[in-house]
């Protein structure tokens, strides 16, 4: 690894975060960052900018929960979450609201290494996963307003859908914009002519 990993920990009991820094220090090029109070937690990992959040809760609630992967961003950075017991069914409700890794039976030195790497590469997925599906609704959007540019078109110049949307294309060359700002703008001028 060509740099340090950053990585915040959470963890309010002070013999368990040392322990979670050693094995950390052993396991990985890491910088290390230890948050002891959950109490403006979201200001205090963003002071860091991890590449990783660690929290060790023994028994978290569901409030507890949402609190510390709000403010831990799990959609900007990888978080994993681990908890001594099976802590009903807020499982499910921690990977829906965003942490890379929910680990039962609490942090153990040996397990560190893989949960992180397994968090990264899981958070990174989801995250190629958003952006390409974000891609798609926005080109979904596109096509939907060129579709009712074209439909335009054709009703007030009396021509075919392969000639509006030629018309379209030539516009949009024409001010060397995209053809999806041109129907863009064609929609916005008709919506007001109307």
């Amino acid at each position: 690894m060509n740099r340090n990993l950053t990585v915040v920990v959470v963890e309010q009991n002070r013999d368990r975060a040392v322990a979670i820094v050693d094995a950390l220090n052993e396991s990985e090029n890491v910088d290390v960052y230890v948050i002891g109070n959950a109490s403006g937690l979201a200001h205090e990992i963003a002071t860091h900018s991890p590449d990783i959040v660690l929290i060790d809760i023994d028994n978290p609630s569901r409030d507890m929960l949402e609190e510390l992967t709000i403010a831990s961003g799990p959609m900007e950075r990888p978080v994993a979450m681990f908890v001594s017991g099976a802590a009903g069914g807020l499982a499910k409700a921690a990977v829906e609201a965003g942490v890379s890794a929910y680990v039962v039976d609490g942090l153990q030195a040996e397990r560190i290494k893989p949960v992180i790497d397994t968090a990264i590469a899981r958070f990174q997925v989801l995250r190629q996963m958003r952006t390409e599906l974000a891609e798609t609704r926005r080109a979904l959007e596109e096509r939907k307003v060129i579709d009712r540019a074209k439909g335009l078109l054709m009703k007030a110049k009396g021509i075919q859908e392969d000639e509006a949307y030629a018309l379209l294309r030539k516009t949009a060359m024409n001010q060397n914009r995209r053809v999806a700002d041109v129907a863009e703008a064609l929609v916005t001028a008709s919506g007001l002519l109307s």
